[in-house]
């Protein structure tokens, strides 16, 4: 039996007039030094999921952490922002009932009707539920009847709403877990061949587990972003100024004295390289074993971008995370966006995106309606394709 089959199911109960504790991962981001939000897309994936409860006349209890208060309140990292903006996205009110726990919450919930939606106060306002306290855990279990998890971003953490609760409720997966676990073993599993795995992003020593992870069932894994630096110099090459710490060169020298995964790993042949560390900055292509000691590698040169883009094309399954190089800055975004691009034209594969700069980029080159599956999990992601258990998915699996 697979994993996603193992978690029970929450559209087979029957929810009129109870009360379901709903914990969804609403850790949006917001427009620097304001309380604009500047992307929504989990309250988008979680919807699904409420609306499958309204329609079963449950009184729903939304919770959800927001930021990093350090169990203390935190004005600032309210959670009333994300409560307006779900009612925008709902199309419907979301009432307020604060809380976390306390005095007042509980009469609160008590006045909802049925198909009514609530909103818990930020949990991590309280101390106890990054410590999984027991206390807190109960707190918030008599809030409910049922508990369900959508908070598949969240669930690698052992936190009193992701494990602790899950303890003393009946538990139930919600309809994004499910799509996220089914998503994430299918790129994990060795069919659809040939199947490429595309890395990029800041360091070698974060991508390790993936890598070691994915290297049996992919049949090339392609190489880009900073991590391009470490393996130039693990390779005995200047890097220019882009040097990466030791740490970083001993994980890419690992990667590449492991036979197995030497196999599949394809590295840039060419890279941009800038003069100075700018968007402004004059820049010019260089093979990887012909960089000066100065300038900033920034991008995949143009030859790695057709070799990468032939892979990409011929593969029946792709699993994405990190940009190929500064992408934020349009001088040095021809790389990630070319393979962004390059994935998305491709309609015989399987497709899956992760990581915060990966759907920043797939936002800025407007290819969300290209891919199968875009994760909303971050770091669960990772530590799920990296083959670790996830706390809150072992909660709702059970023994």
């Amino acid at each position: 039996m697979n994993l996603v089959d193992q978690l029970p199911r929450i559209e087979e109960v029957d929810l009129r007039g109870r009360r379901v504790l709903l914990r969804a991962d609403l850790n949006v981001t917001f427009e620097p030094g304001t309380t604009n939000i500047s992307d929504d897309s989990r309250i988008h994936a979680t919807a699904p999921t409420i609306e499958l409860l309204r329609r079963k006349r449950a009184k729903i209890i939304l919770c959800s952490h927001l930021g990093r208060p350090k169990g203390r309140v935190v004005p600032e990292l309210s959670i009333d922002p994300v409560r307006c903006r779900t009612s925008d996205v709902l199309g419907y009110g979301v009432i307020d009932v604060g809380g976390p726990t306390g005095s007042g919450v509980g009469e609160a919930i008590d006045r909802l009707a049925e198909g009514d939606v609530a909103m818990l106060q930020n949990l991590r306002f309280d101390s106890g539920e990054e410590a999984n306290d027991t206390d807190f855990s109960r707190a918030l279990a008599s809030l409910a009847d049922v508990y369900v998890n959508d908070a598949f971003g969240a669930s690698h953490r052992s936190h009193a709403s992701i494990v602790g609760v899950a303890s003393i409720l009946p538990t139930y997966a919600g309809l994004l877990m499910r799509t996220e676990i089914k998503a994430l073993s299918r790129a994990l599993s060795a069919e659809e061949r040939p199947a490429i795995a595309i890395l990029g992003g800041a360091k070698v020593a974060d991508k390790l587990g993936i890598v070691s992870s994915l290297a049996p069932n992919v049949d090339a894994i392609l190489i880009g972003g900073g991590m391009i630096s470490a393996f130039i110099a693990a390779r005995g090459k200047s890097a220019g100024c882009s040097v990466p710490g030791e740490d970083e060169i001993e994980a890419a020298q690992a990667l590449m004295d492991d036979p197995a995964v030497m196999a599949k790993l394809r590295l840039p042949e060419d890279v941009v390289i800038a003069d100075e560390f700018s968007n402004d900055s004059d820049y010019h292509e260089a093979g990887i074993d012909d960089i000066a000691d100065s300038g900033y590698i920034l991008d995949i040169g143009s030859n790695t971008v057709a070799r990468y883009a032939n892979l990409i094309e011929s593969a029946k399954k792709i699993v994405w995370n990190g940009p190929m190089g500064l992408f934020e800055w349009p001088s040095f975004a021809n790389g990630t966006r070319s393979i962004a691009k390059t994935i998305a034209r491709n309609e015989n594969a399987f497709k899956l995106a992760g990581g915060g700069s990966t759907v920043e980029a797939i936002n800025a080159f407007g290819i969300a309606g290209g891919l199968s599956h875009i994760s909303t999990g971050g770091g669960a992601s990772l530590e799920f394709l990296e083959g670790k258990i996830l706390p809150g998915v072992a909660a709702l699996a059970g023994p």
